[in-house]
């Protein structure tokens, strides 16, 4: 993690940094749908998280060990701790939200305003204010996302608890993206923290699929194959490795505006690889939500 000097520095000597580093944090964040749709068709949620961080853990793991500083005990729990927040709870409520038929859409709209709190967090946690101009670009974003997420919306049967368990699941990855600004302890090369967060939501994860009943073995299809093969390299190298390194060189609000690009990227990943409809009501939210993320990020 960088100093404050470093943070504002780099945007000045590199001004196609962020946007670059948006992009692929946007294309990222979105194509987690993409890997859960081929995937889940073959397991339970639990055995689909649980073999995405297995393998995530298992091949960052020789990096880990010899490249980069020693990673004394203490930054390690330090980083486990954060694992549980950012991976197992982060993913695992969502997932068990689904299970409980909490419906995917509003599931999904409650994720996406994950920059709302990460930008409420930020000010009393960080002291990073956000000016008038901000407020009102994360306003049109919200808007831009309620439009985009509209068509598919639906309060389903769930248990109370279930909806609650989705915006404490949310909460507790702006509250874990905050710290992760903030806490020295979790200064570490990014391949390092990411493969102690990942195994330790493999172990976890693994503890659930086991009590569950479901075993651990994973379904020898090609759905499957393609999807842990899209989950790893995509939507968890790419788009945490990019997410925890934005967060070290830029504001935490100003990375996480960019996650409100996520649904509507979402829609024409559907499009294209499923040929699910696109309506006129989903691009006219592409546009209001642009204009917000560009408002809330410009300089």
């Amino acid at each position: 993690m960088t100093d404050l000097s470093l943070s504002a520095a780099a945007p000045n000597r590199h001004r196609l940094l962020w946007p670059v580093m948006a992009a692929i944090l946007v294309i990222g964040w979105s194509s987690g749908f993409v890997g859960i749709r081929y995937a889940n068709k073959e397991a339970s949620v639990f055995l689909l998280l649980f073999w995405r961080t297995l393998l995530s853990g298992l091949i960052l793991l020789p990096f880990a060990l010899a490249f980069g500083p020693r990673m004394p005990m203490r930054a390690v729990l330090s980083q486990m701790g954060f694992g549980v927040m950012a991976v197992f709870l982060y993913l695992g409520g969502f997932a068990l939200a689904i299970e409980q038929r909490v419906p995917t859409g509003l599931v999904a709209l409650i994720s996406d305003l994950l920059p709302l709190a990460i930008a409420a967090l930020s000010q009393p946690a960080l002291g990073e204010r956000l000016s008038g101009r901000q407020w009102l670009g994360t306003a049109i974003a919200v808007v831009g996302v309620l439009i985009v997420s509209f068509d598919s919306l639906s309060f389903g049967t769930a248990p109370l608890w279930a909806y609650g368990l989705t915006v404490g699941s949310m909460l507790v990855f702006a509250l874990a993206s905050v710290l992760h600004k903030g806490r020295k302890e979790l200064r570490m090369p990014v391949h390092q923290s990411l493969c102690i967060h990942t195994l330790t939501g493999a172990v976890l994860f693994g503890l659930c699929g086991l009590a569950q009943g479901d075993g651990l073995a994973p379904p020898m299809t090609q759905g499957f194959a393609i999807g842990m093969a899209w989950l790893v390299l995509i939507a968890t190298f790419a788009t945490y490795s990019v997410y925890y390194t934005s967060l070290r060189l830029f504001p935490v609000a100003k990375v996480s505006a960019a996650i409100y690009l996520s649904p509507p990227v979402t829609m024409l990943w559907a499009w294209a690889l499923f040929a699910e409809p696109l309506t006129p009501a989903m691009f006219a939210g592409m546009a209001v939500t642009l204009a917000g993320v560009w408002l809330t990020s410009r300089g």
